[in-house]
């Protein structure tokens, strides 16, 4: 295993990290969970901006921090965590596009696969193609934290898409299949975890609806007003 600190994360002890991690994808975003929803929360990496922090929420050790937009970024950032700094559980935080129509804006999808076109999964040199799935365990967890936050989740199956301008206009193809909503990130955070023997569990709110053309939250808005998911996810957290 690599020496630490890594090339993408500074911190020079594994303990710098909790055990459970949310992952948002905007830096900005893990600055605002660490100072609104954690306590005594301190800066444990700031490598290319990419701002990572561990406090407490209500007691238990947390820690946050980005991983940067596609699967290529968050591939990099769920390895070193999982596999150089013993973390063992990355909960996801993200955005993401409705594809279903009975999703609206500010909903909250739970991701319990995640579709992809991305080639990703090619490196680990499978007879076939390989199906990414949350944690059992941390899905239970955080629908069991919705419920008693108020809060309806959509629970089902996430489109985590290489590409944000898609020339194809494939959404409607995956809409045919049931996919609730697209995203960039989770189908790598979830196959780097199972390569790991981790957890992983992708949360969304909806931040736009691509197929309608309708109603889309503005870049401060994704920063800083998708509390009902954050919230779900520190509940989950173990």
């Amino acid at each position: 295993m690599s020496k630490l600190p890594t090339p993408h994360i500074a911190a020079t002890e594994k303990e710098a990290f909790a055990k459970t991690v949310l992952m948002p994808g905007d830096p900005l975003r893990a600055k605002y969970i660490a100072e609104n929803f954690l306590e005594n929360a301190v800066l444990v990496n700031n490598t290319r901006g990419v701002q990572g922090y561990t406090g407490y929420y209500k007691g238990k050790k947390i820690s946050v921090m980005a991983s940067g937009m596609g699967i290529p970024s968050i591939g990099i950032y769920s390895y070193e965590l999982f596999n150089f700094y013993d973390v063992d559980t990355i909960i996801r935080v993200g955005s993401a596009g409705a594809i279903s129509p009975d999703l609206h804006l500010r909903d909250v999808v739970i991701g319990m696969g995640s579709c992809t076109n991305s080639s990703y999964a090619k490196q680990f040199n499978l007879p076939g193609d390989f199906a990414p799935v949350a944690d059992f365990e941390t899905l239970c967890n955080a629908v069991e934290a919705a419920e008693k936050l108020g809060v309806k989740p959509f629970i089902g199956n996430l489109l985590s898409s290489d590409t944000f301008y898609d020339d194809s206009n494939s959404l409607a193809d995956w809409q045919k299949m049931g996919v609730l909503a697209v995203e960039m990130e989770s189908a790598a955070l979830y196959m780097n975890a199972a390569r790991a023997g981790k957890k992983a569990l992708a949360i969304c709110t909806i931040s736009d609806c691509p197929l309608t053309g309708g109603e889309e939250c503005t870049a401060l808005e994704r920063e800083q007003t998708f509390n009902k998911m954050i919230e779900i996810a520190l509940e989950a957290a173990e």
